[in-house]
């Protein structure tokens, strides 16, 4: 338990499992015949993860998770129920590369989401998915904003990274 609350002090968030209502809604936001790579950032304990590989199969799931804890809880049930494209990654998603990712998926804090926003214009194609819950890309425009009828009336956002004159400082684009 000290390792979450010292992971939490350093990465400024605790993992905090995706709930089932927020799944059943962003799941389907992925064709199930998508192929390429899915980054699902700060994977916590997998909740998301999972859901997304077994959604996807034909993707590869790469999940980050930086707090030993939940990634050892990840490491241990990729080993008890395995998915064959999911791949768990002890590592600050930060410090990756995102290039030729498909769809990039996430439930980050504010603070976070404002450190990912030059990372994910830098490195990922034009017209790639990002599917935040709960947080906004701040300065963004989502293509579309879905509520989950849950408790907190979770925002799902997403988003399409833009090409052209638009990633060059078109101010109508992220």
């Amino acid at each position: 338990m000290l390792s979450i609350v010292l992971y939490t002090l350093r990465t400024g968030i605790s993992p905090m499992p995706t709930l089932g209502k927020v799944r059943r809604q962003l799941l389907p936001l992925l064709e199930p015949d998508l192929e390429g790579t899915i980054l699902e950032l700060g994977a916590g304990w997998g909740t998301l993860a999972f859901a997304l590989a077994d959604r996807c199969p034909r993707a590869k799931v790469v999940a980050f998770e930086l707090s030993p804890l939940p990634f050892a809880f990840c490491w241990l049930r990729q080993r008890l129920a395995p998915r064959a494209n999911l791949e768990l990654r002890r590592q600050d998603f930060l410090r990756a590369s995102f290039s030729g990712a498909a769809v990039v998926v996430s439930y980050l804090y504010p603070g976070a989401m404002s450190r990912l926003a030059p990372k994910l214009l830098a490195e990922l194609s034009p017209g790639t998915r990002v599917l935040s819950h709960t947080f906004a890309l701040r300065g963004w425009k989502p293509l579309r904003t879905l509520v989950v009828d849950d408790l907190y009336r979770t925002p799902i956002y997403v988003y399409v990274v833009p090409g052209g004159f638009g990633r060059q400082g078109d101010p109508a684009a992220p």
